[in-house]
């Protein structure tokens, strides 16, 4: 028998352990590099493969998911998180972190591509944006459970090794938690079709909304993904700053239920994105304290990104099924996945034109820091264009359907 709030809870997570592998790693970049002796650029491609494995598991959990199921996408999730963990903590090479990146990053796709559609198929309309902000609540509240164990750990002089087996722990808890469950059966039969899926997303909206999630995704995971080193001599704690705005993140994102019911997801994402390039601007120019309230704001702005383009798609495109969220997720972390060397040249250029102007030590980091930050700031800017016109495309779609005789509609598939 179904039990969709243990399925739920299993999903969180499974979350979690994402969570952790994203601010766990964040937190010791700067120990790895020191160790090891990577530059800016090959600690970027160690990250990329967190981002590249990600998408790919998503894209395939989404093609198979009607086919195998959301049980079997899981276990595979738990066979690669695991793999992936102990290989990282026995990697030694340059090489061997980037294939233990890169599974842990498939596991990672694999719990999108499952337990999203499963999340959407359990609950019903504002009860299911409801659950899936609460379930992606987890992902920045791992977050912040993850960065001030890194914290702690980093302080405490443990080893890298030690920090990321704390990973292994959630890990256990899903896999124990989603072991004898039976699992949901798709609500839209027609989902169940790839023919259907395939035009719904060939439809104007889902392409737009491709486009879209390219960069909010990279205005949430860029600028943290990078705070270690990037707010290191800031005069505030990165770790600190970490934890700040992705708690501040799972708070919203509890509440994000009713902000789509007051806003819907239109409304949300476009104030979403205005909060978030005043945010990454202020954290480009602010030190000390200043550095915390730039936070605050980054923090409201990037909250509601990711959950409300899933939910916008399982809303507004249900047609597109279980793989048109994870094309969505996909492209969000292939995304990340290209920039992530690209801001590691970002920051060893700033460095280097720092250094030329004569600034050392801290001054250079500080200067070099900021000035990649104030780079980053173009990301959410293109997103205040495209989400103001989402937001009249979508009113323009609703005044037509209520002016239409015909059926009404679930989605805008077809706009």
């Amino acid at each position: 028998m179904e039990n969709k709030n243990r399925l739920f809870y299993a999903s969180c997570f499974a979350l979690i352990t994402t969570a952790f592998s994203f601010s766990i790693r964040a937190g010791i970049l700067a120990q790895l590099g020191r160790e090891l002796n990577f530059t800016g650029e090959q600690l970027g491609f160690i990250n990329s493969m967190w981002f590249l494995g990600f998408p790919l598991s998503m894209l395939v959990g989404g093609l198979v998911y009607h086919t195998v199921g959301p049980k079997k996408i899981m276990q595979f999730a738990f066979f690669a998180h695991t793999v992936g963990i102990l290989l990282t903590i026995f990697a030694t090479s340059y090489l061997g972190l980037l294939v233990s990146t890169f599974l842990i990053g498939l596991g990672n796709g694999c719990t999108e591509a499952a337990c999203n559609p499963m999340i959407a198929d359990s609950y019903e309309g504002v009860e299911m944006s409801s659950k899936l902000n609460r379930f992606h609540m987890w992902f920045p509240g791992g977050i912040v459970i993850g960065a001030l164990i890194s914290k702690f750990m980093t302080d405490g002089h443990f080893a890298w090794k030690v920090q990321i087996a704390v990973i292994l722990l959630p890990t256990i808890a899903y896999a124990v938690l989603f072991f004898g469950q039976a699992f949901p059966k798709s609500k839209d039969m027609e989902a169940n079709s790839l023919v259907a899926n395939f035009k719904a997303m060939l439809s104007p909206m889902f392409l737009f909304m491709f486009v879209c999630m390219s960069l909010t995704a990279i205005s949430e995971f860029g600028p943290q993904q990078w705070s270690g080193l990037i707010l290191s001599k800031s005069g505030a704690q990165p770790m600190l700053i970490l934890a700040l705005v992705t708690g501040l993140m799972a708070v919203a994102r509890f509440f994000g239920g009713s902000m789509v019911a007051k806003f819907d997801q239109t409304g949300v994402l476009l104030g979403s994105s205005i909060l978030g390039t005043v945010g990454v601007y202020l954290l480009s120019t602010q030190t000390g304290s200043m550095a915390y309230a730039a936070a605050v704001i980054y923090a409201g702005g990037i909250a509601y990104f990711w959950p409300n383009m899933i939910g916008f798609i399982a809303d507004k495109i249900p047609k597109s099924g279980a793989i048109g969220m994870s094309v969505i997720g996909a492209v969000g972390m292939f995304s990340t996945s290209i920039w992530q060397p690209i801001i590691g040249r970002w920051i060893d250029g700033d460095k280097a034109t720092a250094a030329a102007k004569g600034l050392t030590g801290d001054n250079l980091e500080l200067v070099a820091g900021q000035a990649t930050l104030h780079t980053m700031v173009i990301f959410p800017a293109i997103l205040v264009v495209l989400f103001t016109i989402l937001l009249f495309w979508v009113k323009k779609n609703k005044a037509n359907q209520s002016t239409s005789t015909g059926a009404k509609s679930p989605a805008y598939a077809h706009s």
